[in-house]
């Protein structure tokens, strides 16, 4: 009988192994020279492309999602993610963060200031739509502006791009040494997971998120009024005409914020019409507070029947449309007001600065952990 045990475990051990070493093989990954950056670094492309397909390219510059092809109703692959076609177009200064990873503070931080045990910090103010100048996305020289080291890699779920930077001290007038990881994995089951780890040598604030624009018809093919949305959030942050959150949490309920049953986005997106919004640009209060990977979102294209489901562990997610759009893309389409949506899963906006808010301080022996997953189906 011991004989029998052994021998069946060595046959499934055998099939397991012959499986994963098939679904390695189905698998992509491809390195290529993408262009210099205006300081002569060479930047490359990688193309990641899984068992059933489906592909996503990503520079390590700014670790930008460049293209994500993904299966429509009738099977035919479309790229639901705006772009554009070269470095020099994403360094320039109409880039409105194109798929990039953003930090070290996601979203807006009040006049770039805040305090941790008793020492005031001010950040580099490159936010200057308001009365005030605030810190956005990182300040003057983010996460999307710099060169991340990339390791290829294939795993069982999926072929998969690891990205490094090291933030040093003072950068854009953060404190402590951020040492930062970013992981992007394209899964077997169609989704884009995106995992982020960071520490630090001193007490700092973080808050990472990624600023993909999807359009679900496939980008260029007009605006996002018609895509329906649920977002599972009964409450926001209201903010003021600086759009910085006023502190308060307030339910969606009676609102043109209220998504928790799907609605087309278009429906009522005028009563934010003016600015500072012209569209929708809210932090939404994700019902699951707990830290455990829960659906945030799902948007469905009734023209292409592809959904895509989000699913992360932060408390909150930006709904912003697309609002300033005004500029030619990939292939020279023409993207114009609300031609993509943003889902940026994320800490609060000024959360360092509302106690009442989910903390964003990251200490010396604390590890920052993060997942988002953009999942991707048709109905």
């Amino acid at each position: 009988m011991k004989r029998l045990v052994v021998g069946v475990v060595l046959v499934l051990s055998v099939l397991v192994s012959c499986a994963f070493a098939a679904s390695l093989k189905d698998m992509v990954i491809e390195k290529s020279f993408y262009g210099f950056t205006k300081d002569g670094t060479p930047i490359d492309q990688y193309t990641l492309v899984n068992a059933n397909g489906a592909m996503v390219k990503i520079i390590n510059y700014g670790g930008i999602v460049t293209e994500l092809w993904v299966p429509d109703k009738n099977g035919l692959l479309r790229d639901v993610v705006l772009g554009f076609d070269t470095l020099a177009e994403f360094e320039g200064p109409n880039d409105p963060y194109f798929g990039c990873i953003v930090g070290r503070y996601a979203n807006r931080i009040a006049q770039g200031r805040f305090t941790i045990d008793g020492v005031t910090y001010q950040l580099a103010c490159n936010d200057a739509g308001g009365a005030r100048p605030n810190m956005l996305h990182g300040g003057v020289k983010g996460f999307q502006d710099v060169v991340w080291k990339a390791i290829p890699m294939k795993t069982p779920e999926g072929p998969a791009l690891r990205l490094k930077y090291l933030s040093h001290d003072g950068e854009e007038g953060f404190p402590g040494n951020l040492d930062v990881t970013v992981t992007y994995t394209l899964t077997n089951d169609n989704a884009l997971k995106i995992e982020y780890v960071a520490t630090t040598d001193k007490p700092t604030v973080i808050n990472l998120t990624n600023h993909a624009y999807f359009n679900l018809e496939g980008e260029g093919s007009g605006d996002i009024l018609n895509h329906e949305l649920m977002i599972a959030a009964d409450n926001y942050t209201p903010v003021d005409n600086n759009l910085i959150p006023t502190g308060e949490i307030a339910p969606v309920a009676g609102t043109p914020l209220d998504f928790r049953e799907p609605r087309k986005i278009g429906e009522r997106i005028q009563a934010f019409a003016e600015p500072p919004f012209k569209g929708y640009d809210h932090n939404f209060v994700l019902n699951n507070q707990t830290g455990e990977l829960a659906l945030a979102a799902r948007v469905k294209a009734p023209g292409s029947g592809i959904v895509m489901e989000v699913y992360t562990t932060q408390p909150g997610v930006q709904l912003y449309t697309g609002n300033w759009l005004d500029l030619k893309g990939k292939g020279g389409k023409y993207y114009g007001q609300y031609a993509g949506f943003c889902l940026e899963t994320q800490h609060y906006p000024d959360s360092p600065n509302h106690p009442n808010f989910p903390s964003t301080l990251l200490s010396p022996k604390e590890v920052y952990k993060q997942v988002t997953i953009y999942k991707f189906l048709t109905e």
